[in-house]
């Protein structure tokens, strides 16, 4: 089964504003779980969930890099960017759902559905690449389809970028690299704009650059040709969460879903009993917590914002910007530490909802 081919340079903006929104769909999940773990406990887990979240970071700018390089427009504030959760991925894997969960052993299940690796096809010895199915997708978020109607599903998000990578090699090949790649790099995120931790950032200029970015939010994700390290040998998102369900490390030379190094010390009751998925609407509006959900969902608004002005040619933005999720981790605690007035041992929790306002 062969990928859903990109055919013209507007098909390219759709993929690369998709692979916006798929990074930052996983981003509040996963900040969800990993603040709900009271502070100063599970700190295996916790620096684990942390490190992923980092790096969703970096790929999101990645992915807004190889739009802006091909004259595309990252925006981060339309209606409908931010999911209402649980929602489907927007590469459109329809057998789960992503959620807002506290850290718990399905929110861990979740996770390593988001960073699966490609299905092998073991006749082949290759990926399968698209799911490709007829029933109607229920996500809010875009999905692909056939000029027939017919929806086509990515098994993975390295599959996903796979079909990118495919549609800009194709159309460089048949306009050119300069005609593909015409965005103004004044509008690239370049390393002295970034730094996380979570890995170099790559400025996009044409088809190697845009590989290499490509590459390394796959490899980061899934591994490297199937192993459990991506190309510059750390521990990809997939095994790193892995680690979390099995309850052990993984050492260099161990086998996938076979580690074999220092057990994790996991407490699944060190956590906030947040209400899941919650929505503004369970907060009774003269209570503390909605108020506090407001100004959550106020401050979301604005950090994204200033991540579009960070992608659309002020650069120097973006550092203070991401600086901004400490707020985000200080906000979250402050919701996350207080009951649901009339509900018994239910937590508040942010509800991500930037569209109602």
């Amino acid at each position: 089964m062969h990928l859903h081919p990109i055919e013209t340079v507007k098909d390219l903006y759709n993929y690369l504003y998709i692979a916006i929104q798929l990074e930052h769909a996983t981003i509040p999940p996963y900040l969800t779980a990993l603040y709900s773990i009271h502070p100063g406990t599970n700190l295996d887990a916790y620096n684990l969930i942390r490190v992923v979240a980092v790096e969703e970071m970096l790929h999101l700018t990645l992915a807004a890099n190889m739009l802006n390089a091909v004259g595309g427009t990252p925006d981060l504030t339309g209606e409908g960017f931010v999911p209402l959760y649980p929602t489907y991925l927007p590469d459109g894997e329809t057998d789960f759902k992503v959620g807002l969960e506290k850290f718990s052993i399905a929110a861990i299940d979740t996770f390593l559905n988001i960073e699966r690796p490609a299905e092998i096809d073991n006749s082949k010895g290759r990926a399968t690449g698209l799911l490709k199915v007829n029933r109607k997708n229920t996500s809010i978020l875009p999905s692909f389809k056939t000029s027939d109607g017919e929806e086509l599903h990515f098994h993975s998000i390295g599959e996903f970028y796979s079909a990118i990578a495919k549609g800009l090699e194709k159309l460089t090949k048949e306009l050119g690299e300069k005609t593909v790649f015409c965005g103004d790099y004044n509008k690239q995120v370049t390393p002295e704009y970034y730094y996380s931790g979570g890995g170099d950032i790559i400025p996009v200029h044409d088809l190697e650059s845009a590989l290499a970015a490509i590459r390394l939010i796959s490899e980061q994700g899934e591994g490297y040709e199937g192993g459990i390290y991506d190309y510059e040998g750390e521990l990809s998102h997939y095994y790193r969460f892995q680690q979390i369900k099995l309850g052990k490390y993984y050492h260099k030379d161990d086998t996938p879903g076979k580690p074999s190094g220092e057990d994790l010390s996991i407490d699944w009751n060190a956590v906030y009993p947040i209400q899941s998925n919650p929505r503004l609407e369970d907060y009774p509006k003269d209570s503390e917590l909605y108020k506090e959900a407001l100004v959550f969902n106020e401050f979301y608004k604005t950090f994204l914002k200033q991540l579009t002005t960070a992608f659309n040619g002020q650069p120097s933005v973006l550092l203070p910007a991401v600086g901004g999720m400490f707020k985000i981790k200080e906000m979250s605690y402050k919701l996350m530490r207080n009951p649901i007035p009339d509900k018994e041992h239910v937590n508040g929790a942010p509800t991500f909802q930037v569209d109602s306002i």
